[in-house]
């Protein structure tokens, strides 16, 4: 079924019901961007919740980026990710990793959250195991200011995708 923006505006229960996923676990972006309703377009309220997240404090950035679970992680064995994460890491293949690749992401996970404070974040729906793997080496390297960026870029990246 198709929903159309303006039945999304209709009020803001229906709108943070529907899009309060789209930002993982961070519904506070979709309950700030209603201020900004009625919409024209997919485009014009991606700007708006990209404009949310820029507005918010670091702390509110920070706890959007620890919302994200760990790439082929402890959630993702337990089967505890939202839909959207599970469907996303499936996808990149990250269900059927071997011993070697999951024993190779546990040692980046646990060396890039004790760099960084938060999960290594990418959007890994066009993505394979293969590319996911070279950027997390590439990035787990890099410094704390230019992987802030990074992640927030992919997860606007990601929610782009979640809205179409």
């Amino acid at each position: 079924m198709k929903v159309t923006l303006s039945a999304l505006c209709a009020s803001k229960e229906a709108f943070v019901g529907a899009l309060g996923g789209v930002y993982e676990k961070s519904p506070w972006v979709a309950e700030r961007a209603f201020a900004s309703a009625p919409f024209e377009s997919v485009t014009g309220l991606a700007a708006a919740m990209v404009a949310v997240v820029g507005r918010a404090s670091e702390e509110e950035v920070v706890a959007l980026l620890r919302a994200h679970p760990d790439l082929a992680g402890k959630a993702a064995l337990a089967g505890e990710l939202t839909a959207e994460s599970t469907v996303e890491q499936q996808r990149a293949g990250l269900g059927s990793l071997t011993e070697g690749e999951l024993a190779r992401f546990e040692d980046l996970n646990g060396r890039y959250r004790a760099a960084f404070g938060w999960p290594f974040i990418l959007a890994v729906r066009q993505a394979s195991k293969r590319t996911v793997l070279a950027a997390f080496e590439r990035r787990v390297a890099a410094g704390k200011a230019a992987e802030l960026a990074a992640c927030i870029a992919q997860v606007h990246k990601i929610a782009w995708m979640r809205l179409l």
